[in-house]
C-alpha cells in the first residue's frame, strides 16, 4: 500500500522559512529525526526534527504545542532522548507522528505561536549518533563497486559465484560508529608488502573512505523468528549517509579467510539526521535483476519488491584537502552515483538478514555497501577512481591523490528528487556526513 500522502505535496510550504529555500535538504515534506544538545551546554540530548536550517526540539514541543493524548504518548520517548523507543513503535503509530508534526510546521498553522521558541538553529547544537545501535551490519549490494574491486584482485573471476544469488555483509563494530564532524584517526595496523618476508605494524598507507548508506530498523523480530519479504516495510525505519572508512593495506592482508576485520572497525561516519521511510516513499522505483542473471530465491523476493522496492537517490562524495582549506578553497567533488543501481534492496538486506532466525532490535543499523554507478568516474571510493592506486586523481589545485592524507576532509551527500509522482516532489535531502583525517597514534 503507497504510503504518499498530502505531507509529500510539492506545494506545501512551512512557516519556517529557510524549509521553503529550493535548495534545503529539510524541506517540511522531510521531517528527519536526529538527536542533539545546545552546543556548549550540558543539557541532556534530545530528539529533535530538521526542517529548513532549524531544528524543532521535541522535548520542548512536547510540552509547548497542543496534540492529540495519541500524539502526545508518541513525543514522550523522543521527548527522553530515546529514539530507540519511538523506533520501536508500528509504522502506523509513526505515521501519525509524522502527519501530526507536518500539520504543526504547515505555513499557517496554529500551532506556530508555542512552536517558535521550540526552535534551535542546526548551527548552535552539537549532534550525536541518532539512537543506540546496538548492532551493525555491513552488507555489499554495490554490484559496480564489487565487480570493480573483483577485477583489481581477481582479474579472471572479479565476482564469485555467491553475489548474485545471496545479499553478502559481515558484522562491524557499532562502538566505533560516530556522527559528522569528527575526526578518524589514521589506523594502525599489520602490513605485508609483496617482498617483504614477515609483516610489521605501521600507520596505514592506503586509508580509503566508502561511499554507503545505512537503513536502521524499527520494530524487531524474536529469535528465531525470520521476517518474511511482505512484512519487511513495517522493519525499516529510515536511511543515513554512511561512509565505512577503510584500512586497504590493513584489508589486503588480513581478510583470508574470514573477511574484514582491524581494517574495517576503527571508524564508520554517518549523517546525523535519519530521513524516514515515509518521507522517501515518492521515490521508489521499479527493481529487478537483469534477466540474464539468477533470478531472486522466493524469500528475499514479492511482488511489491519488483514493483518499488529499489529507492532513487543520488550520491556525491566531495573532498577537501588540509592545503585547500589554508587557502580558503571550497570542497571538490570526486564522484557521483545513484542508490538505484544497488543489487540488492533494503527490504532483502533485512529479511536475508533475519532469515536463519537472527533478531533484529530497534536501532539496529546495516550499511548497504559502496555505492558506485556502472561509468568508471561513478567509483565509491578511492580504490575504484584510482585503481588500485596505479592512476592518481588530480584536484582543482595541483594536488593529488591514490589514497587519503592527512587533513584531508571526506564529505559525503545525499538527496532525492527524481519522483515517481505524477506532479513531483520536493527534493529532500540527508545533510552532509563529514569528518577529516587526522595522523596515526605516535609509537
Amino acid at each position: 500500500m503507497s504510503l504518499i500522502d498530502h505531507t509529500h505535496s510539492p506545494s506545501a510550504q512551512s512557516w519556517v522559512d529557510s524549509a521553503n529555500a529550493a535548495d534545503t535538504d529539510f524541506p517540511i515534506q522531510n521531517l528527519p529525526y536526529g538527536l542533539f544538545r545546545r552546543a556548549g551546554s550540558n543539557e541532556s540530548a534530545r530528539v529533535g526534527v530538521a526542517i529548513g536550517d532549524q531544528i524543532l526540539d521535541l522535548r520542548l514541543a512536547a510540552a509547548a504545542g497542543k496534540w492529540s493524548s495519541s500524539v502526545q504518548v508518541l513525543l514522550q520517548p523522543l521527548a527522553d532522548g530515546n529514539l530507540n523507543a519511538f523506533m520501536g513503535q508500528p509504522s502506523a503509530a509513526r505515521l501519525e507522528l509524522r502527519h501530526a508534526l507536518f500539520d504543526a510546521l504547515l505555513a499557517g498553522s496554529k500551532q506556530e505561536a508555542a512552536l517558535r521558541a521550540c526552535l534551535l538553529a542546526q548551527a548552535e547544537a552539537q549532534m550525536a549518533v541518532p539512537c543506540r545501535i546496538g548492532d551493525y551490519t555491513d552488507f555489499y549490494t554495490g554490484i559496480h563497486h564489487a565487480t570493480t574491486v573483483g577485477k583489481l584482485f581477481r582479474p579472471d573471476n572479479p565476482l564469485l559465484p555467491n553475489y548474485k544469488w545471496v545479499p553478502i555483509g559481515y558484522h562491524g563494530r557499532s562502538s566505533s560508529i560516530g556522527v559528522s564532524g569528527g575526526t578518524v584517526r589514521r589506523p594502525l595496523g599489520q602490513l605485508k608488502s609483496p617482498d617483504a618476508e614477515v609483516p610489521v605494524l605501521a600507520a596505514c598507507k592506503r586509508l580509503d573512505y566508502e561511499l554507503e548508506l545505512g537503513v536502521f530498523v524499527a520494530s524487531g523480530n524474536e529469535l528465531g523468528t525470520p521476517i518474511p519479504m511482505e512484512q519487511a516495510d513495517e522493519h525499516l525505519f529510515g536511511v543515513t549517509l554512511l561512509n565505512d572508512w577503510s584500512a586497504r593495506d590493513v584489508q589486503a592482508w588480513e581478510y583470508q579467510p574470514l573477511g574484514p576485520f582491524l581494517a574495517k572497525n576503527f571508524a564508520t561516519t554517518i549523517s546525523p539526521w535519519i530521513v524516514t521511510m515515509e518521507a522517501l516513499e515518492p521515490f521508489r522505483v521499479p527493481f529487478s535483476h537483469p534477466a540474464e542473471d539468477p533470478q531472486p530465491l522466493a524469500y528475499i523476493d514479492s511482488p511489491r519488491n519488483r514493483a518499488e522496492g529499489g529507492y532513487a537517490i543520488e550520491l556525491e562524495v566531495w573532498i577537501q584537502t588540509e592545503k585547500m582549506r589554508a587557502a580558503g578553497e571550497p570542497a571538490t567533488r570526486l564522484m557521483r552515483s545513484n542508490f538505484k543501481h544497488a543489487y540488492w534492496t533494503l527490504a532483502q538486506m533485512l529479511t536475508h538478514h533475519a532469515s536463519n532466525g537472527c533478531n533484529l532490535q530497534p536501532g539496529d543499523l546495516m550499511g548497504t555497501g559502496t555505492q558506485s554507478g556502472p561509468e568508471a568516474a561513478e567509483g565509491g571510493s578511492l580504490l575504484e577512481l584510482s585503481l588500485g592506486g596505479k592512476q592518481a586523481l588530480t584536484l582543482p589545485n595541483g594536488e593529488t591523490r591514490t589514497f587519503l592524507q592527512d587533513g584531508d576532509t571526506i564529505s559525503l551527500r545525499g538527496y532525492a528528487e527524481t519522483s515517481n509522482l505524477a506532479g513531483g516532489a520536493r527534493r529532500i535531502g540527508f545533510g552532509d556526513c563529514s569528518a577529516t583525517i587526522v595522523p596515526a597514534p605516535q609509537d
